[in-house]
C-alpha cells in the first residue's frame, strides 16, 4: 500500500465527524477513557464524534470542542468558524478549523478524529503519554485538547510530502537528520522494545477472525498462520543477534506523516499513533518501504548507495562524510533485516482492518501484497544478516 495507501480521501468518501448518537454536549471530564496518559494542563472532554457523518452535521460539535480547547475561543460566535477536511486515513480523519479574528487575521487548529475500532491496533494511552515530550522537543503539532475519540492540535503551515519527495536526496538527508534527533527523545515509562509484542498481538487477533462475506472468507482461509508464526519467530531470533539499538521510534514514517514548509525549509514529523520504543533499524526500514508510494511499487526501495546517503546523515548529521565504513555496513544489515519485520507488521495489521474497518478497500489484497513482498525479499535479507554475523564471529 505504501505511503498514502494507508489513507483515503475523507471528502470523496463523504466522511466527516460529528457527535451523532452520543450528542454534542462537551463536558469537561477526567475519566480514564479520555485522560489516561494526558498532560494535566490539557483540557479534556467526554464528547465523542461519529466519524461517519457528513461534515455539515458535525460542524456545531467540532466548534464546541474547539471552543473548549483553544484559549480565547470560548466566547466566539459560531459564524466565525470554518471547517474543512484536510485528509482521512484508515485510523483517523483530519480537519482544519479556522477562525477569523477581529484583526482580520486567520488562526487555525486541527482536529484529529480516531476511526472506529482503532484501539485494536493503536495504543492511545501510549500515544498521549508521548505527545507532550515529542512536542517539547519540537516534533509534531502542539496538543491543545483531548476528547473521547480524538484530539485538538495546533495547525502546521506546511505541505505533505509525496513518496517522490522522500526519495529526493536533499529531502532524504533532512529526514535522516530529523529522525536522528527524534530518536534522541526520552519518553518516560517502559523502554522495552514493543515491536515483537505488537506483532504477536496482531498475529493472535488476525488468526481468529471470522468473515461473513463468502469471498473474503475463502481468501482468508488460504492464509497459513502457523507458517507466519514460524516466520516471525525465526526473524525475531535472527534480528536479536544484531543487538540493534532501542530508541523511541515513529514506526509509521510514510510520506503522509512528513510535512515541509518550503519557505522556511522546516521539516515536520506528525502523527505519532504508532510511536513506541522499538529498534532503530526497524524505524528506518519501515520508512524505506514507504518509498513504494501509492502504487506499492517496492522496486522503489532505495538501493545501497541511497541507503548509505541516508545513513551518513542519520549517524553524523553535522559531519556525514566522517561516518566509518563498518558503521555503515552494520546499519545497512540491521535495516534490511528489519525490512522484513515491517512487511509482517503491516500484513497482520491490515488483516484486522479487513474485519473491523468500514472503509471500502481491498484489505485482504493488501495482506497478500505485503506478505508476498516479505517472501520475495526473505532469502536475500536473511542471507545478508547471516553472512554479516558469520563474519563477526570469525573476526
Amino acid at each position: 500500500m505504501g505511503s498514502e495507501g494507508r489513507g483515503w480521501n475523507g471528502a470523496a468518501a463523504g466522511a466527516g465527524a460529528g457527535d451523532g448518537a452520543r450528542g454534542g454536549e462537551e463536558k469537561p471530564t477526567t475519566t480514564a477513557a479520555v485522560a489516561a496518559g494526558a498532560p494535566a494542563d490539557v483540557p479534556t472532554s467526554a464528547a465523542s464524534v461519529d466519524i461517519s457523518l457528513p461534515l455539515p452535521e458535525m460542524t456545531p460539535h467540532i466548534i464546541g470542542l474547539c471552543k473548549g480547547s483553544v484559549k480565547g475561543w470560548s466566547s466566539l460566535d459560531s459564524s466565525c468558524f470554518s471547517i474543512e477536511t484536510v485528509s482521512g486515513g484508515i485510523t483517523n480523519l483530519l480537519l482544519k478549523v479556522s477562525v477569523k479574528e477581529d484583526t482580520g487575521n486567520e488562526f487555525s487548529v486541527t482536529v484529529r478524529l480516531y476511526g472506529p475500532n482503532t484501539d485494536l491496533v493503536i495504543d492511545r494511552k501510549r500515544e498521549l503519554q508521548a505527545i507532550p515530550y515529542l512536542s517539547a522537543a519540537g516534533f509534531g503539532a502542539r496538543l491543545l485538547g483531548i476528547f473521547e475519540n480524538g484530539v485538538v492540535q495546533s495547525f502546521i503551515n506546511a505541505r505533505t510530502l509525496s513518496p517522490a519527495d522522500m526519495r529526493e536526496p536533499r529531502i532524504a538527508a533532512e529526514i535522516a537528520k530529523e529522525l536522528h534527533r527524534f530518536h534522541q527523545v526520552d519518553i518516560p515509562g517502559c523502554k522495552e522494545p514493543q515491536l515483537w509484542n505488537d506483532i504477536f498481538k496482531f498475529l493472535k487477533k488476525a488468526s481468529a477472525l471470522n468473515f461473513e462475506d463468502n469471498e473474503k472468507r475463502k481468501r482468508y482461509e488460504t492464509i497459513s498462520f502457523r507458517e507466519i508464526q514460524d516466520e516471525v519467530k525465526e526473524l525475531k531470533d535472527l534480528s536479536d543477534l544484531l543487538h540493534a539499538p532501542v530508541v523511541f521510534a515513529h514506526n509509521d514514517l510514510l510520506s503522509g506523516n512528513l510535512m515541509l514548509n518550503d519557505l522556511e525549509g522546516k521539516l515536520y514529523f506528525i502523527d505519532f499513533e504508532y510511536g513506541s520504543y522499538s529498534y532503530r533499524g526497524y524505524d528506518i526500514a519501515n520508512h524505506f518501504n514507504e518509498y513504494a508510494g501509492f502504487d506499492c511499487d517496492y522496486d522503489m526501495y532505495p538501493d545501497k548507495d541511497a541507503q548509505y546517503h541516508f545513513f551518513r546523515n542519520y549517524m553524523q548529521p553535522d559531519r556525514p562524510s566522517e561516518v566509518q565504513a563498518q558503521d555503515l555496513e552494520a546499519l545497512y544489515v540491521e535495516t534490511n533485516t528489519f525490512r522484513l519485520a515491517s512487511h509482517i507488521y503491516w500484513a497482520l495489521w491490515v488483516l484486522i482492518q479487513a474485519k473491523v474497518s468500514p472503509i471500502d478497500f481491498d484489505y485482504l489484497g493488501y495482506f497478500f501484497l505485503r506478505y508476498g513482498e516479505y517472501k520475495k525479499q526473505r532469502e536475500s535479507c536473511f542471507s545478508l544478516a547471516q553472512s554479516f554475523l558469520s563474519h563477526l564471529r570469525n573476526g
